[in-house]
């Protein structure tokens, strides 16, 4: 029978109590794209830089919560793997590594970045991605990359929002040339959205959220994640 929220059972004389605990040593992978669209300034700074700032905060909230971290970044090729890495000493491993992530000149590739990233992982991990796609061929690719990846680890896509790309997409054009802005703006918000459910549709998470938000934004993802023990 059950009795003031504890369990009693024939064969034991004294109270059961379940102990719930949130899993640690979970493996946190912050993979960033450092190519040509993410160098690119988003009110004005690089979204690369506003990327390592996010992971960095978000890095040490894991290290602080039991689990292990590591980083990895990528443009044409693979540019940086860093040890893996476990409590809050360990932070200033990552930082070191953030520190060496050099800009990209070139697209990303998709395909060559995450597959070598799944054959360094040796277990089930949380892989968050900073990206953006800039074309509908590099968003495929990624696409199909990501669908792989998905089949042993859970994939978390972190995007900034465009506020300047909104307003030109909803601004009152005045000259021709703002209504080929305002076209040209749409178009590119559309794809975008059409990436993102296909990505949802997948299974993988996404994170949308205003540059100046996606620190505190990526902190409250992973507590949630981990809370509902998907990591």
């Amino acid at each position: 029978m059950v009795r003031a929220g504890h369990v009693v059972s024939k064969r034991f004389t004294g109270p059961l109590a379940k102990e719930y605990r949130t899993e640690r040593n979970n493996h946190i992978v912050f993979a960033l794209d450092a190519g040509r669209t993410m160098c690119e300034p988003i009110d004005g700074l690089p979204r690369i830089d506003r990327a390592i700032s996010a992971a960095l905060l978000t890095g040490y909230v894991a290290l602080k919560a039991g689990d292990r971290a590591s980083l990895f970044a990528f443009a044409g090729r693979p540019m940086l793997a860093s040890p893996t890495v476990s409590g809050a000493k360990g932070f200033a491993t990552i930082q070191r590594a953030a520190g060496a992530v050099d800009y990209g000149a070139e697209e990303s590739n998709y395909t060559l970045a995450l597959t070598s990233l799944s054959n360094q992982l040796h277990r089930r991990s949380l892989i968050v991605v900073f990206t953006d796609f800039a074309d509908p061929t590099s968003a495929e690719l990624m696409l199909r990359a990501t669908g792989r990846m998905l089949q042993t680890h859970l994939v978390l896509f972190v995007i900034m929002r465009d506020a300047e790309l909104a307003d030109i997409a909803q601004g009152r054009p005045e000259d021709p040339a703002d209504v080929s802005r305002a076209v040209t703006a749409s178009a590119l918000l559309r794809e975008r959205a059409i990436v993102v459910a296909r990505l949802r549709r997948m299974g993988a998470h996404v994170l949308e959220a205003p540059h100046d938000q996606i620190g505190t934004r990526l902190v409250d993802r992973y507590v949630t994640l981990k809370r509902r023990s998907l990591l």
